[in-house]
């Protein structure tokens, strides 16, 4: 059943779509049960007619009421059309610098202001309101100049020093080891904090939150408190390394990554360093950051604290705890100042030894450094979720539709954004969110940033394809976004694949964001017409190329099928294996038809049994023919990894994001091992010289 006239109005008015068109052309209407239920989580109630005709009355009379919008957000020069306050309203406009500057209307006055965070003043008839003014650049800087670089997980590269897994200490050493051999960037898997304990979902793009960055990243010998250690305290430290050492050598025989393992230790050793007095250069510095971070950093220690008392899971913690801005909180945080101190502190070395991994990767020479990535969203149970919690959905999950690539849809089991609270809030969390990744970057690449336009909204026990997308004002979101860019100093990718509307892409490149194009999805026609590998003359230039990615087999499985031998013997085909290998032959057959095509296989005889293989340097050597800006390696393919990082759709069938970095026998190799394979430096070399904007090459 259709949703009623007065149901679907309302639906509008909040932001909320009636139907949506899938990537195959098919239009798709929202159930109405879904809709009560998505306004019901904003705050709505529309659970019977009467109430959504009341509901429908009261907004329509608090728009007609209000001067402004909750917030404003212009790009620099680009006055918008939809932005206007009602005939007579006198505004003006308080700059961030503490200047005062009169406006005649909405229009191009304001869009001329400063790039910054003002505030705008608006007075009609006796009626007065301020609401945040945001001025975005015009157009972030792309790349200065064609480039390439490593895509990696951090916690994969076990260094002969690592506790267990990949640390920050490791990613300096690769940034240097990578900017010899001529790289840009490293694009890292999300770095942010995981919940602590037991992980039954190790992914890093579920995590507690997205603005601080995880301990379990440190090197703890790094730390410069450690060299003035008590004897005693040292010798415990030393005790604790030699466990960690248990763990390496355990993970490099053959065993998987233990998070919480490599926690318990770290956490240990960080409790003998906090006891070590910090002297005046080292105690100034911390309060610098502290400022900086401000009472983010406070509440995300107070969660911290409180999950070490309580649990990790707050919606189960006494009431007068799960409301951060409480009387039971403020008593908490005199009761638990110490440890609150801790994890403040602790946050502090993580962000230390991040800048000292970036100085690393920019010091050998990378134009860009550390390209880091965020997450789509986090944990319901997580800091973030505690700390910004009326700024989420409660009761709604993010994901996405049905698709080609996943025909049952996703639910990613992440709360989304509120729109109408975010936008009261002046869009304050999300920069605060976006300023801490960006921290310490030379570039961002942002998960499905197709959701600063819209999100998948799941209601609370329907299925994934059960529910309906919410709008966000993506002028608004753009801009925040390209606002705290330009203030760090770095560019932004955005991760567009699977469904994307018209015109999201040429929105993101008029401001200067650059997509991501991969070469399993890049063929004539699209998904709706698919007619053969797109040539690569026909690729897009403004994206981070990539033969495949950390959701997506390697490509020497790729290259064989063993990609499908794995889904076949894990249970996850939809039809015959027979037939999932004939189309995948025919995948594979159609992409080296085009690169024998465009001049890009080398010779029959070059390489034999070369890692990479002839046909992945082709493959690498297509895309150098692209116009793409950015291009990325997968680290584990110039190794003859086989095996992916992550398999979607699967739990406990695979051993999702705990794996070392292997050989194709799937030996593991250490970081000093990987460093010394031919793989690495032949891709490097291949990359070293690219053409300018793409097009022929010496094969």
């Amino acid at each position: 059943m259709p949703p009623t006239r007065e149901l679907a109005e309302l639906a509008r008015l909040h932001r909320v779509d009636t139907h949506y068109t899938t990537d195959l052309g098919r239009r798709v209407d929202t159930s109405p049960d879904t809709l009560r239920a998505v306004l019901a989580a904003l705050g709505v109630d529309a659970a019977t007619d009467g109430a959504v005709r009341a509901a429908l009355a009261e907004r329509r009379h608090t728009l007609a009421e209000r001067l402004l919008p909750p917030s404003v957000v212009l790009r620099s020069g680009r006055p918008r059309a939809d932005l206007t306050a009602p005939p007579g309203t006198e505004l003006w406009v308080e700059s961030e610098d503490g200047g005062a500057h009169r406006l005649a209307s909405l229009g191009k006055e304001a869009a001329e202001l400063p790039v910054g965070r003002h505030t705008l003043h608006a007075a009609l008839g006796g009626r007065t309101e301020a609401v945040p003014l945001l001025i975005a650049p015009t157009r972030l800087a792309g790349p200065a100049v064609r480039g390439w670089g490593f895509l990696a997980q951090l916690y994969s590269l076990l260094s002969q020093r690592s506790w267990g897994m990949g640390d920050l200490a490791d990613l300096a050493a690769l940034g240097r080891w990578a900017g010899g051999l001529g790289a840009d960037f490293i694009q890292l898997n999300p770095l942010h904090a995981y919940v602590p304990g037991p992980l039954p979902d190790p992914s890093p793009y579920r995590p507690s939150s997205r603005r601080f960055p995880d301990p379990m990243n440190l090197r703890i010998e790094a730390v410069p408190e450690y060299a003035a250690l008590s004897p005693a305290d040292r010798e415990a430290a030393e005790r604790l390394a030699a466990g960690a050492a248990r763990l390496r050598e355990s993970v490099l025989g053959g065993g998987l990554i233990d998070r919480a393992a490599v926690r318990d230790l770290k956490f240990r050793a960080l409790e003998l360093l906090y006891r070590v007095p910090l002297g005046p250069a080292r105690q100034a510095a911390f309060q610098r950051y502290a400022d900086e971070e401000g009472p983010g950093l406070t509440d995300f220690a107070t969660w911290c604290a409180l999950a070490e008392v309580h649990g990790t899971r707050w919606r189960s913690w006494p009431p007068g705890l799960r409301d951060p801005d409480g009387p039971a909180v403020a008593s908490a945080r005199v009761e638990l100042a110490a440890r609150i101190e801790f994890h403040r502190r602790v946050a502090w070395l993580v962000d230390e030894q991040l800048a000292e991994a970036q100085l690393a990767a920019t010091g050998s020479g990378m134009a860009i450094g550390l390209m880091h990535d965020l997450a789509v969203g986090v944990d319901p149970e997580g800091a973030d979720a505690w700390s910004l919690r009326r700024y989420l959905a409660e009761g709604m999950t993010v994901g996405c539709p049905a698709d080609d690539f996943n025909p049952h849809g996703q639910d990613w089991g992440l709360p989304p954004w509120r729109p109408d609270t975010l936008a009261e809030a002046g869009y304050a969390p999300f920069a605060q969110v976006l300023r801490g990744t960006l921290r310490r970057s030379g570039a961002l690449r942002l998960d499905h940033i197709m959701g600063l336009f819209r999100l998948w909204w799941v209601p609370a026990g329907a299925r994934a394809a059960e529910g309906a997308y919410v709008r966000y004002d993506h002028e608004a979101m753009l801009g925040v976004l390209a606002l705290e860019a330009h203030r760090a100093g770095s560019m932004v990718i955005g991760e567009d694949l699977g469904t994307v509307e018209q015109g999201v892409r040429e929105e993101l490149t008029d401001r200067g964001i650059l997509g991501t194009s991969v070469l399993r999805f890049e063929y004539l026609g699209g998904s709706e017409h698919r007619s053969g590998p797109l040539p690569p003359e026909q690729w897009r230039g403004d994206c981070l190329a990539t033969l495949t990615t950390h959701d997506l087999p390697s490509t020497a499985a790729w290259l064989d099928g063993a990609h499908v031998r794995l889904h076949d013997r894990l249970g996850l085909l939809n039809e015959p294996v027979e037939q999932a290998e004939e189309a995948a032959a025919a995948e594979r057959t159609g992409w080296l038809g085009e690169l024998a095509r465009a001049g890009a296989l080398g010779p029959e005889d070059a390489g034999a049994g070369a890692v990479p293989s002839r046909e992945a340097m082709g493959l690498h050597r297509f895309l150098a023919l692209t116009p793409a800006k950015l291009l990325g390696v997968w680290l584990p393919d110039t190794v003859g990894d086989r095996r992916p990082q992550n398999l979607p759709g699967t739990a406990d069938e695979y051993p999702n994001w705990r794996l070392p970095i292997a050989d194709p026998a799937g030996r593991p190799l250490t970081l000093e091992e990987l460093a010394d394979r031919p793989g690495p430096r032949a891709v490097a070399e291949l990359y070293r010289e690219l053409p300018a904007t793409g097009g022929p090459r010496e094969v």
